[in-house]
């Protein structure tokens, strides 16, 4: 599998000037590309390839006056900004046709030269490491890197990247094999929130830290004074970085936040299931900026990342499932609640429960019975299932197998089929024909 492995870079003065001369190249013949493309299919010629392209805006561009400059630096990454331009395609015909699961995604759109985030990528001929410990880019030079860690293989390629706040950035991409965890005997349910931030169906609970609103204060002082600077100046250019700094500040220690809680649940727990919650959809309602400050969305994408790194098991529960409805007693639903009410007593069991809690509960269930229930069963990776442990039944909802007396561990009162046993169903008795 391929892993991403980021150091701080930080490059000298003149190096910084090659290096944003290099980005305007690339930036350009993007650009470029993308422009005969589009004029291709206004004229309604065939659609150019990548070869011709190269021809086009990178080697015979170079013998122009115009485009003399692109001479200037390295092959590498112009060539690289014509696969980024290719893939942008692909993806854009890949969601047309269905082919690509998510979000729909548009056309390619010309780049800018006040972009916040710049990159360059170099390939294996395009770099290299030397025995100084300092990374060697083509017609850039040695550039000093902080190494926070060793990599785990020789790097395939590197992504330069220049984020908002000024800092440089190399972006390794390693191939690296899987190494699966020993097994381990427990299961959780999450069910996320914004008052804390998760709650496990052990019982144990993650407090929000809110990291965007501790700093608010700091980020309302840099963005008034962004406010009062002259557009164009030299000052409004400093004020500018300084709250993207803040900014980056936030997301970094976020971002660091997130990685030691996903490890950690990696680590302690063979199973973790999860809500698919409607992430884009809350983020537009009255509670937009405390959703965008607990990123539920990198939550959940490192713990699929690290559970298919470490041999675990991540089960996304359909947003539909009434977790806070039913009871995990008895699997009664009581209905919807309004959000002020944490807890609540079931009017069939009288159970009382805890909000959150009893919704982990539900929502570990719901994630066991789909997982037992699914093609193949309940296989761990590394494990062989015996035929006979494998499930009959196919398409079993929760709601079949109230009818039987198991409960999932941590979530009593819920039922879920064992491996092997079917589910019992009404037989249809063929009605005598009439008289």
């Amino acid at each position: 599998m391929h892993l991403r492995y980021s150091y701080r870079i930080y490059p000298t003065a003149s190096q910084c000037a090659v290096l944003a001369r290099t980005f305007g190249c690339a930036r350009v013949v993007y650009n470029d590309a993308l422009a005969a493309r589009k004029e291709a299919r206004k004229a309604g010629l065939p659609y150019p390839r990548s070869a011709d392209l190269q021809k086009l805006v990178i080697t015979g561009a170079k013998k122009t006056p115009e485009r003399a400059w692109l001479s200037s630096v390295g092959v590498d990454p112009l060539i690289q900004s014509l696969r980024d331009l290719d893939t942008a395609y692909r993806n854009f015909f890949d969601s047309v046709s269905g082919e690509r699961a998510g979000r729909p995604v548009g056309l390619p759109r010309f780049k800018s030269r006040k972009d916040s985030r710049q990159s360059l990528r170099f390939t294996r001929n395009g770099f290299r490491i030397r025995s100084n410990r300092k990374l060697n880019l083509a017609k850039i030079g040695d550039v000093r890197v902080r190494w926070s860690r060793a990599l785990p293989a020789d790097p395939s390629s590197v992504t330069v990247v220049l984020d908002a706040a000024g800092r440089y950035h190399a972006s390794f991409v390693v191939d690296v094999e899987s190494d699966h965890l020993p097994e381990a005997s427990s299961e959780v349910g999450i069910d996320l929130g914004l008052t804390t931030y998760a709650v496990l169906s052990d019982g144990s609970v993650i407090d929000n830290p809110r990291f965007l609103r501790k700093a608010e204060r700091k980020l309302k002082a840099a963005q008034r004074e962004l406010s009062r600077k002259a557009k164009g100046s030299k000052n409004r250019a400093k004020a500018r970085k300084k709250v993207a700094k803040a900014h980056a500040k936030v997301a970094d220690t976020r971002r660091d936040w997130l990685h030691k809680q996903t490890t950690r649940i990696i680590r302690e727990t063979q199973a973790v299931y999860l809500e698919d919650l409607n992430v884009r959809g809350l983020a537009r309602g009255r509670l937009a900026k405390s959703v965008h400050d607990a990123g539920w969305a990198t939550f959940r994408h490192l713990l699929e990342e690290k559970a298919a790194r470490y041999g675990r098991h991540i089960g996304i529960v359909h947003r539909a499932f009434p977790s806070s409805q039913l009871c995990s007693e008895c699997g009664h639903r009581d209905g919807p609640k309004p959000l002020h009410v944490r807890t609540w007593a079931c009017s069939a069991c009288r159970a009382l429960h805890d909000r959150d809690l009893n919704a982990a509960r539900n929502i570990l269930a719901a994630g066991q019975a789909d997982r037992l229930n699914a093609p193949g069963g309940p296989a761990r990776p590394g494990v062989a299932i015996p035929h006979q442990a494998r499930p009959v039944e196919r398409g079993t909802h929760l709601g079949d197998l109230r009818n039987t007396d198991t409960r999932a561990p941590g979530a009593e009162g819920i039922p879920r089929l064992q491996a092997g046993e079917d589910v019992k169903r009404p037989v249809a008795v063929p009605r005598s024909p009439s008289p």
